[in-house]
């Protein structure tokens, strides 16, 4: 009689499983990492068997991602379907260009058998995709004024925006209101609604502020707000300042000082002797003989 040198699979008392639940159970899904850099996973371990299973797990992750709550190894009862769920967490998706996809690999290696250690340990493996989601976020920063402005004159507000998103973005609507009636603002920031920005890049405009020459002196608050465009304007990010007005100086003339010491003062002098007492009375004398001579 002849022996069957083919080799004879294991008894269904004898087979266990690795699985792992995949989006919409189809493998070729990738999960996707929330905007927290978290991934939940769910796998588990059946063993339709009559005897108890020792298996001890390895995984790898993309992204340095960091496993929490994974067991390192597990014992399976005669004809059970344990389940184990975990997560994967510390990914900086915002680091990661959006739609970046990796795998990660979950390994089953089997141990014992009813307590008793497997001569030739068999595994098994799990392979799935991690895939960085797009992220859309607009960072607004507003340059405060260096100072006050009078009623009458303008200033110029410096405003820039950033893409802090992990995806290509721009500014699709934007607002600016204050709450000074008498303070009006120019167009200058709607250029930022025609430019594009890659991850991480930044763009400025400026924005001209002009007081009425009416204004009293107040505090204005101005308010910036801008809406991404990749994400359908449901992301605004919003900054605001501060600027204060103040009453326009009167041109009132001032008096004329007669005697300005700064003027310069012209003064002659004269090189002859001033005439004395005594030569007055000489004058004086000899006129009155004079007089006294034409008597006689």
């Amino acid at each position: 009689m002849s022996t069957n040198s083919i080799a004879q699979p294991d008894p269904p008392s004898l087979n266990w499983e690795l699985g792992i639940e995949y989006p919409d159970e189809d493998e070729s899904n990738p999960f996707i990492v929330s905007e927290n850099g978290i991934v939940t996973i769910n796998m588990f371990v059946d063993n339709p068997g009559l005897l108890s299973i020792k298996v001890n797990f390895e995984y790898e992750f993309p992204f340095e991602g960091e496993v929490v709550g994974a067991p390192e190894d597990a014992t399976i009862e005669p004809g059970n379907n344990d389940s184990f769920n975990f997560i994967v967490r510390g990914i900086d998706v915002y680091e990661v260009d959006a739609g970046t996809i990796e795998s990660f690999t979950v390994t089953a290696t089997l141990q014992e058998r009813n307590g008793m250690p497997i001569l030739i340990p068999e595994s098994q493996e799990k392979i799935g995709d991690f895939e960085i989601p797009e992220i859309f976020l607009l960072g607004l920063e507003i340059t405060d004024p260096v100072g006050p402005m009078n009623a009458g004159s303008d200033t110029i507000l410096k405003v820039k925006v950033t893409n802090n998103g992990n995806a290509r973005d721009k500014v699709r609507e934007l607002e600016v209101t204050d709450d000074c009636p008498l303070l009006t603002t120019d167009t200058g920031l709607d250029v930022l609604l025609t430019r594009n920005l890659e991850k991480g890049a930044a763009t400025t405009a400026d924005l001209k502020v002009t007081a009425s020459e009416s204004h009293p002196q107040r505090n204005c608050r101005v308010e910036i707000t801008v809406a991404s465009d990749g994400a359908d304007g449901s992301q605004l990010s919003t900054d605001f300042t501060k600027i204060t007005v103040e009453t326009a100086p009167t041109n009132t003339p001032e008096p004329e000082d007669p005697e300005d010491p700064d003027d310069p003062t012209e003064v002659v002098t004269s090189n002859l002797p001033a005439p004395g007492i005594s030569a007055l009375l000489s004058i004086l004398i000899g006129a009155l003989f004079v007089n006294l001579n034409k008597r006689q």
